[in-house]
């Protein structure tokens, strides 16, 4: 299973669109949007789980590809980078 990323996406996109656009390539098991902590705003950027076959598929078929205007970002998800831990004055 593979994560994909999917940016650059339009703030008016829904994850059904994501999901649908994706889904020309295979199963989509999972579309998570991202959003803002702070405001719970769409931050314009998401995440994609397919099988890994249909993955690379669906990243060099619709990379590039416009959704509402915009050329999406698309590209296999790497692990986020360990934060280093907080300091807090609170």
């Amino acid at each position: 299973m593979k994560s994909i990323y999917v940016g650059n996406l339009p703030f008016r996109a829904t994850e059904d669109e994501v999901r649908e656009m994706f889904a020309a390539y295979g199963e989509v098991h999972e579309v998570k949007f991202v959003m803002d902590r702070e405001t719970g705003r769409f931050r314009g950027f998401g995440f994609v789980r397919m099988d890994d076959a249909a993955a690379l598929e669906a990243v060099e078929a619709l990379d590039g590809k416009e959704l509402g205007g915009r050329a999406l970002r698309i590209n296999e998800a790497r692990e986020r980078a360990p934060r280093p831990p907080r300091s807090g004055g609170y």
